[in-house]
């Protein structure tokens, strides 16, 4: 095991008699959603538990990412909890996304990580994100026992479980807990198995992320782009890491986003690239800022973007669909719009990609901002969001849903051939699910026929 980094809490005895809680992240932006729950009482009085924050590093190459104990308002987070652990360290050489026991092994797993972290006999109450995949899969193998609490920290809550769960497991989650980015919208997340979603309260969260910028106020990078007066942020994803578009596709991307907030007026924007992003994607917008005569300044610090819309406060948010263009417009009220949405959805496999539903929400709710939209702060959820997202949502995982099919055929029948809809919905799929708007079965190989006639004359 790691030792805890510098600053934060040493790891208290466990010889106190109390419960223990581990409290499993992989980004600062999920600490901080822990902390607002703790903060709100949602885990119950601090005396009653002894809390533990077990950071997992889940990058392809974890050894080249940045670190969590290294981004600006960690130590203020850390400080909530009486201990840290490294999931990376305690499982090395395996990686935390390939790595679990085999059911078999279980017991003696648990044994070797209750003596490494010092637990004792104590009982055990674990808090995960992304209960269907590791990390948070082979700590609920490894302790059988324990009550398990899911939490969501951005767009995904509102999506279906991505994978079907054991029974052993999901008969222990207790309850989802989410942020209130749409206001209105419910999400979907674990609903199958009948767990409630609860809200993590919004003043809760503006709090920490005011903590955290707090820390943020000499940053050098925060400064320097203060210093250049920017009006507007663009958000980098990294979208070809995941498959969804080639690099040179996504450079291209953030020219169109910047070309965008020129137009609209904004002659200072900042960039903020994903932690993973090759340095290329941050020289392709300068030579475009250039042609633009728009001042770009790269904000490519260990910070979240939430930091400088408290230190910064811009009046433009561009992104593609991060969950922190919802933050910025439900957290600090400032006006967001989408470029590529579309472009990504025709690209997005299988159709049950859990980027799916985030994709929709953004693209149904934020202004487009090449389609001459006005950038805006959406508000609750439109009355045509909820049935949208029911809608994809059971063309995804059908069988995990299937009280959805008889509301999903009635939208369809209504919606299916209405702008901004259609392009949600895969014709071929639809068509082996029996709803409107799907190609026949006869259709299907003539479609399947000439996509492969037109790919050989592509490669012709």
């Amino acid at each position: 095991m790691a030792p805890a980094p510098d600053k934060a809490p040493a790891l208290a005895p466990a010889t106190d008699g109390r419960p223990v809680q581990i409290f499993q992240v992989s980004t600062l932006y999920g600490a901080a959603t822990l902390a607002a729950s703790l903060d709100a009482g949602q885990f119950g009085p601090r005396a009653q538990a002894r809390r533990l924050l077990l950071i997992s590093r889940n990058a392809e190459i974890p050894e080249t990412a940045l670190r969590m104990e290294g981004m600006t308002g960690y130590e203020r987070i850390a400080a909530r909890f009486d201990g840290v652990l490294d999931w990376n360290e305690t499982i090395h050489p395996y990686h935390p996304a390939a790595w679990a026991p085999r059911p078999e092994e279980a017991p003696l797993w648990q044994r070797v990580l209750r003596t490494a972290w010092d637990l004792g006999s104590a009982p055990v109450e674990l808090i995960v994100e992304s209960i269907q995949v590791n990390p948070a899969k082979a700590l609920a193998g490894t302790f059988p026992e324990s009550a398990l609490h899911v939490y969501a920290d951005g767009l995904m809550s509102y999506g279906p479980t991505r994978n079907d769960l054991a029974q052993s497991i999901a008969c222990r989650v207790r309850r989802v807990l989410h942020l209130d980015l749409v206001p209105g919208l419910r999400p979907l997340l674990l609903s199958e198995y009948g767990i409630e979603p609860e809200l993590v309260p919004d003043d809760a969260f503006r709090t920490v992320l005011a903590e955290i910028a707090e820390d943020a106020a000499d940053d050098p990078e925060i400064t320097r782009a203060a210093a250049a007066g920017p009006t507007a942020l663009l958000l980098g994803q990294y979208l070809a890491a995941l498959g969804l578009l080639t690099a040179e596709e996504e450079e291209d991307l953030h020219v169109r986003m910047l070309r965008g907030a020129a137009a609209g007026g904004h002659r200072s924007v900042v960039f903020k690239p994903h932690p993973t992003a090759p340095p290329s994607y941050s020289r392709a917008l300068q030579e475009e800022a250039e042609r633009s005569g728009v001042r770009l300044t790269v904000l490519d610090g260990p910070l979240l973007a939430e930091t400088f819309y408290e230190r910064c406060a811009p009046r433009l948010v561009v992104g593609c669909f991060s969950t922190a263009m919802l933050t910025a417009a439900v957290y600090y009220g400032i006006p967001v719009a989408r470029v590529g949405t579309a472009e990504v959805l025709e690209r997005l496999t299988p159709y049950e990609n859990s980027n799916r539903i985030p994709l929709t929400v953004v693209d149904h709710l934020i202004a487009d901002l090449e389609g001459g939209e006005e950038p805006s702060v959406p508000g609750a959820a439109p009355d045509s969001l909820t049935p949208l997202v029911r809608a994809v949502g059971y063309c995804m995982r059908h069988k995990s849903h299937p009280g959805l099919r008889d509301e999903t055929v009635r939208y369809l029948a209504g919606h299916y051939a209405e702008p901004g809809i259609a392009h949600h919905f895969d014709a071929e799929r639809l068509g082996r699910l029996g709803l409107p708007g799907g190609v026949p079965t006869a259709d299907r190989g003539t479609t399947s026929r000439l996509r492969r006639g037109l790919a050989r004359s592509r490669r012709g």
